[in-house]
């Protein structure tokens, strides 16, 4: 039966107009991407510094070696006239800083040689005046969920709320903590001995690392200073282990980065790239591998500084926590692991903690933070007098403490995650 004229007539504007969305859409969606690539291309160009020397590391990643004036600190608003303080005034374990007394970063005895490196050093080095910086590529911006999203941590992603219901908000959102925690005094630093391990990583979207946190405020004022290992897909572009940094003012909400990929963190050392494959890695019951991170705040210029073994790495200038609580000392220090857990079908995620395996299994089958210690008010480490935990899902991740003459304060952490006990 023929259709009537009117009803073609419609049939065929209503085809004519659902065409017409979809090119619509195709052409909107093609020029999202290229507005997308432009603000891509931008953001790298306003973010890159014309390297003096760049070196190929083997894990493919591009070191740059950027003068130290140039470092993306100094496009900080905060920082525009700020002068680069080359090494700390004082040191908690070595003291005052001096002419007639200084503390030899370099200088190693044989039993203090640095068993663990960054896989980028086998290709070369940076020199003097410079400092390397992992260069930041068009797929490291692109995986993240927006340019400005790059290198900065989700708001909920907050350690420090040891309320029930703070951490129930927490768990919810994904992220889930082993912690063992000093508090109840003021705190100018920490430092921990932390074993490093390749966790393996369920999904590209999540994460596992192992840091310490240096803590002051709460909510949207908290302030963190925060170094560790990690292996982190979405960041970095595969789950190899890293040496990272973090900083925030205001609660993970618009202040902050992870490494150099911000403005804020002024790194002084020419050896040391942020981001950086660190090698070898711990392998179960067999050679073990470890770091050793200090964080302390200098009492004379009020920065807070980080150490990697025997390198000083750089320092959080004073000025990034004006008015806040780092300005004068932390409330909080936290040693642990953490899992960005991302699984919504019910099922938790094979995302490991530390090496994968629970605490009950000690030293070669689980991971550990050994020698822990806080700088005290008289600039001097010593061990905390009393350590607390947070657990937020024992029968996945979990902790034990312990305390020996040769490990002092210590701790095993870690799990496999989804297991027949944790489903």
């Amino acid at each position: 039966m023929d259709l009537p004229f009117s009803r073609v007539k419609i049939m065929t504007t209503f085809y004519y107009f659902m065409l017409l969305s979809i090119a619509n859409l195709c052409y909107a969606s093609r020029f999202n991407l290229a507005r997308e690539k432009i603000e891509v291309e931008k953001t790298l160009n306003l973010s890159k510094k014309i390297p003096l020397k760049s070196i190929k590391s083997p894990d493919g990643d591009i070191i740059d070696c950027i003068d130290i004036y140039h470092q993306p600190a100094f496009d900080h608003p905060l920082l525009k006239n700020h002068t680069i303080q080359m090494r700390p005034s004082y040191h908690p374990e070595k003291g005052l800083f001096g002419e007639n007394k200084m503390f030899d970063f370099k200088a190693r005895s044989e039993e203090d040689t640095i068993p663990i490196f960054q896989l980028w050093q086998l290709n070369g080095s940076c020199p003097e005046g410079t400092i390397p910086i992992r260069r930041t590529s068009n797929a490291d911006v692109l995986r993240a969920s927006s340019i400005k999203k790059n290198g900065k941590k989700k708001q909920e992603s907050i350690p420090d709320q040891l309320s029930s219901a703070n951490r129930t908000f927490d768990i919810q959102s994904g992220h889930e903590h082993v912690i063992a925690y000093a508090q109840g005094s003021k705190y100018y630093g920490a430092k921990a001995i932390i074993n490093v391990w390749k966790p393996q990583i369920q999904s590209p979207n999540e994460f596992s690392g192992s840091q310490i946190w240096i803590i002051g405020g709460s909510d949207s004022n908290l302030n963190t200073v925060e170094a560790g290992w990690m292996a982190h897909p979405k960041l970095f572009g595969d789950d190899r282990t890293r040496l990272f940094t973090y900083w925030t003012s205001d609660g993970y909400h618009s202040t902050g980065c992870y490494n150099l990929l911000c403005s804020g963190f002024i790194q002084v050392s020419q050896k040391i790239s942020l981001g950086a494959v660190i090698k070898p890695i711990s392998s179960y019951h067999g050679s073990q591998f470890d770091i050793t991170l200090l964080i302390w705040k200098d009492p004379r210029e009020g920065g807070w500084w980080l150490q990697y073994w025997k390198e000083v790495i750089g320092y959080w200038p004073q000025n990034l926590f004006q008015d806040l609580a780092l300005y004068d000392s932390a409330s909080l220090v936290e040693w642990g692991g953490e899992v960005l857990n991302t699984q919504s079908d019910g099922q938790h995620t094979t995302t490991q903690m530390g090496s994968g395996h629970f605490p009950e299994e000690k030293f070669g089958g689980a991971s550990f933070f050994k020698n822990i210690k806080v700088v005290d008010e008289h600039n001097s480490l010593r061990p905390p007098s009393e350590l607390g935990t947070v657990v937020d899902k024992p029968k996945c991740y979990n902790i034990a403490l312990g305390k020996s003459n040769d490990w002092g304060n210590f701790f095993y952490y870690g799990g496999p995650g989804r297991s027949s006990d944790c489903p």
